[in-house]
């Protein structure tokens, strides 16, 4: 057997979700790509599936294929794919669930695009105090029987609209969009069993009618 015919474990695929993330920073992929690239990356089950969405970025070497000459990579996981030059990965960029809770609150750095993966579990990010790079943060969900709770400043958009619902639901308390505050999330993906919510944190709208908003 091959090493295209490995099968791949969740370390392996947040691996390279965190290449796709890199890619999507160095403009080598565009939000739309990347999206198309992480839900394949999700849902391989072999090494040949998995190395399918790296295979045309530069400075990418794949399982079984040799390293050009007078080039060095970094240090992979064991038996898989290597960045060149790329800048460090970064952890939130994939967070997961499993028969757990994740909480992101108060100044923490949001990259131009999140995964969330889920399952059992439940995610709470809060954006109210965060350090945004981008306008526009692009979200992608694969989860099961959990829920995400995304909490806003008053001038944000939230976009839900692309979501795929089997036995889910999602709610948003927010506007829809154009994107004309600092911060518009767009949130796709597949929710099994699940549910999303975007809201203000408690008593903005209160605020909004003392102050005649």
């Amino acid at each position: 057997m091959g090493d295209r015919d490995l099968r791949v474990s969740d370390v392996e695929r947040e691996h390279v979700g965190r290449l796709l993330q890199r890619a999507v920073g160095l403009g080598m992929l565009s939000l739309g790509e990347f999206t198309e690239r992480m839900d394949t990356a999700l849902a391989a089950k072999t090494r040949g599936e998995l190395n399918a969405v790296l295979i045309d970025l530069p400075g990418v070497r794949l399982v079984g294929q040799p390293a050009p000459a007078g080039q060095r990579f970094v240090q992979p996981p064991p038996r898989y794919a290597t960045a060149h030059r790329m800048p460090p990965a970064v952890p939130s960029n994939v967070i997961r669930a499993r028969l757990s809770s994740v909480e992101r609150k108060g100044a923490w750095h949001v990259p131009p695009a999140l995964a969330i993966n889920s399952m059992l579990g439940s995610v709470r990010l809060d954006f109210t105090q965060a350090i945004m790079s981008t306008q526009v943060v692009e979200i992608h969900v694969n989860d099961t029987c959990s829920s995400i709770e995304l909490i806003v400043p008053a001038e944000a958009t939230v976009d839900l609209n692309a979501i795929d619902l089997i036995g889910s639901s999602a709610n948003t308390k927010v506007r829809t969009g154009p994107p004309i505050g600092p911060l518009h999330l767009v949130v796709h993906g597949t929710l099994r069993f699940s549910s999303v919510t975007a809201k203000h944190p408690f008593g903005t709208n209160w605020k909004r009618f003392l102050n005649g908003a």
